[in-house]
């Protein structure tokens, strides 16, 4: 009996310290959140200058470090597919000083190549910055293929006669063309580039028939009449080319091959913190000199009510999961991240 008593008054000492240590460490961390941001803050981007990760990350961050009161720096981290910088991100202190522009890239590598983290559950994620662009399917200008049914005609009745230029494998013009293949059971050839811009230039040049590329990089080309578009492997229309049709409306159901780009910080941010960082981050995107540049690129602008940590990672999540299909279609099976 002594010993039950004895045992019961220490688990209460025990008990009492544990209590006080949760308390001071949640008003530690509200102190943190309400001092927040008393620093410059970093937007790690995984991918080169100029891209279309980088430009809506420098343009976000100049319009948000007015409405912060905190310089951001966008630097750029390169390589494995955007691994280095997301992993760099991932190991980062969760103060909400270190924060990750993620992309479509975060899910499509999953199915490719190994990864040290899961992009959805291993991040804090905060919200969407952009949706978009789509791909676009072009071909060169002097080609006599007025439509897509033209061209998928021919490439039925020639199989490996054409060819389409592509980033390389695990991108999305190469799964967008694996699953053109799969879908209208033709044989068009993929021939990678290092890139989707110079995939678009190789249509212009007369290298390869045709390829899917971002918009960006197909409007100065179709401006020039190098190249001719098709279609738009997106939901929607293109506002500057509203008289091309999608892959869907054409037939061709599932075929959106979009990017976004959005943030997220390291495991464990503050849930004040990313509030706040999501409150700056929907009044900055939704500004007309943030809509300009984006409308400009093909980009649109995520619904501010809509646009939550929550809304984010389920959107996550179905992109994931859509991803997971399309690579069967290539042969590849999902992968799970490496521990």
């Amino acid at each position: 009996m002594m010993h039950d008593m004895r045992d019961k008054n220490v688990m209460q000492w025990v008990r009492l310290p544990l209590a006080v240590f949760a308390c001071l460490l949640a008003l530690w961390s509200a102190a943190t959140a309400q001092s927040y941001p008393n620093r410059p803050i970093t937007f790690v981007v995984p991918f080169a200058p100029g891209g279309l990760s980088d430009v809506p990350a420098r343009v976000l961050g100049a319009i948000m470090q007015e409405k912060m009161g905190a310089s951001i720096v966008v630097e750029n981290k390169t390589g494995a597919s955007g691994v280095v910088g997301a992993t760099s991100v991932w190991r980062a202190e969760p103060d909400g000083y270190t924060l990750l522009i993620n992309a479509l890239a975060d899910v499509q590598n999953l199915h490719y190549i190994k990864v040290p983290y899961d992009p959805i559950t291993d991040f804090s994620l905060i919200g969407k910055i952009t949706d978009g662009p789509p791909l676009v399917l072009v071909v060169n200008g002097n080609l006599p293929y007025k439509s897509l049914a033209e061209l998928i005609a021919d490439a039925k009745a020639n199989p490996n006669k054409l060819s389409f230029g592509t980033s390389g494998p695990a991108t999305s013009p190469a799964i967008a063309l694996t699953q053109l293949n799969h879908a209208a059971g033709t044989k068009i050839v993929d021939v990678p580039y290092r890139g989707s811009g110079e995939a678009a230039n190789a249509v212009a040049t007369g290298a390869v028939q045709g390829t899917f590329t971002f918009f960006t990089s197909a409007k100065p080309l179709v401006d020039a009449g190098k190249v001719r578009v098709l279609a738009i492997a997106g939901k929607d229309r293109i506002v500057a080319w509203t008289d091309v049709p999608t892959m869907q409306e054409l037939g061709y159901a599932n075929f959106n091959h979009s990017g976004f780009v959005g943030l997220a910080g390291p495991p464990k941010l503050s849930p004040q913190i990313a509030a706040l960082l999501n409150k700056a981050l929907n009044e900055a995107i939704h500004s007309d000199a943030f809509k300009a540049r984006m409308e400009a690129l093909g980009m649109t602008i995520p619904a501010a009510d809509t646009n939550t940590p929550e809304n984010f990672a389920a959107f996550m999540r179905a992109e994931n999961a859509r991803q997971a299909e399309l690579a069967s279609l290539t042969g590849h099976d999902p992968m799970a991240p490496k521990q």
